[in-house]
């Protein structure tokens, strides 16, 4: 062991008459340990937030919406879904209708947006089939019976909270109204139809549980008083692949094509989580400099109170430079203490909190219930190199100031 980090160990031991010194010194690393473990948790936060939030949304919705211009909609659907399949990356297609509606049970109304689709192929494209709590996404496709009546209704798929709202479970009758009006001698009146709740589905986003409802492809053309589909939408194999598919539909196809991915219908909320996240980065890293700065006075005073020794080491043959590695040592054995405090602490923190899922939100704001923590190994590596820089820098003004000391001096006041 080089006797630098040797005399920078022993300094760091308490002894009676440097024990003020010390306890800054322990404060320091304290200071640094609680920067870091906030920082770790923060972290570990923003990017929970914006995976779960970005791993939600790609379920509930494709990675690409394909639109033709031209003819009013998708007018051979088939065809085109075999021609978009053809495309490098592309895994899934399938035709859908959107738009708005009014739906309405008993007393209680609700505005959505209903999605026509093709209950055989929307699997392919988004987690829709498979996240149906109760009732079957396949009872789409055929009129159901109703209960006692004879009657034979298509049916609907709504929305875990949107179902809360207007009480109803699968089996029960709804209206649904849509802004496309029937002509009638008393003019233009909007178009009506009873639909059977055929199941709920929860994909996890409050934006979709509570304002979503899904019928067949034939059926949302008719309430729609649309010919053909809106949209042909698209699942890869590799999200960062989006933009590439997308220019080479445009590429392929030509303008009448109108392309939208993930990233573009997402963008504003997507920067808007980055941005805050690099704030709660930028505020809670200040924790680390403040600690830095005790770090700074911790040595400042450990240079007045071994001055002395200092002396002594320079006449027994020690160089300037030797003295201003002993302290720039023990900084940095303050700030590798605190960085390694932190980093343990935050990671259990972290672990603890996403593991029993303590930190709960409004779901109608965050679109999410509770926040998961998740650690990025390059996280952790950015915020320990910082750290550990941090606190080196923080050596160097006392370093150099014990390096300069004049052993003359420091004998005859010692």
């Amino acid at each position: 062991m080089p006797y630098e980090l040797q005399v920078a160990i022993r300094y760091l031991i308490a002894r009676r008459r440097q024990a003020f010194v010390s306890l800054i010194s322990f404060v320091s690393a304290l200071g640094v340990a609680v920067g870091v473990t906030a920082l770790v948790v923060a972290l570990a936060l923003t990017t929970g937030l914006q995976g779960e939030l970005r791993d939600r949304m790609l379920g509930s919705m494709p990675h690409i919406y394909v639109a033709r211009i031209a003819e009013g909609g998708v007018a051979n659907p088939a065809a085109e879904r075999a021609s978009m399949l053809k495309l490098p990356h592309v895994v899934g297609a399938a035709p859908v209708v959107i738009g708005p509606a009014l739906v309405r049970a008993g007393e209680r109304t609700a505005f959505v947006t209903m999605k026509g689709v093709d209950p055989a192929i929307e699997g392919t494209v988004t987690e829709l089939p498979r996240r149906m709590t109760s009732g079957r996404f396949d009872a789409l496709v055929a009129p159901l019976d109703v209960a006692g009546g004879g009657a034979r209704l298509d049916g609907i798929a709504l929305g875990k909270d949107l179902a809360a709202s207007l009480a109803v479970r699968p089996g029960d009758v709804i209206t649904v109204l849509t802004p496309e009006g029937t002509l009638t001698p008393m003019g233009v009146t909007p178009r009506s139809r009873s639909l059977r709740v055929a199941g709920i589905f929860q994909l996890g986003l409050y934006e979709f549980d509570s304002a979503y409802a899904v019928v067949s492809l034939p059926v949302g053309l008719r309430l729609m008083g649309k010919r053909y589909p809106d949209f042909l939408q698209l699942k890869v194999d590799d999200l960062y692949e989006t933009r590439a598919v997308a220019d080479a539909i445009v590429a392929r196809h030509g303008a009448a094509y109108q392309v939208q991915d993930f990233a573009e219908m997402n963008q504003s909320l997507f920067s808007a989580l980055q941005l805050e996240k690099m704030a709660v980065t930028i505020t809670i890293g200040l924790i680390v400099i403040v600690a830095a700065l005790n770090i700074v006075a911790s040595l400042v005073l450990m240079v007045m109170e071994k001055s002395r020794d200092i002396a002594i080491l320079k006449t027994m043959g020690a160089t300037a430079r030797s003295i201003s590695i002993v302290f720039m040592l023990q900084g940095t054995l303050i700030g590798m203490v605190g960085t390694a405090a932190g980093l343990l602490l935050g990671l259990g923190l972290s672990f603890v909190l996403d593991r029993y899922r303590l930190v709960h939100i409004p779901g109608d704001v965050y679109q999410i219930a509770y926040i998961p923590f998740r650690i990025e190994p390059l996280s952790i590596a950015v915020v320990a190199s910082a750290a550990l820089l941090i606190c080196f820098l923080a050596t160097i003004y006392p370093s150099r100031q014990a390096a300069r000391l004049d052993p003359a001096e420091a004998l005859r006041h010692g």
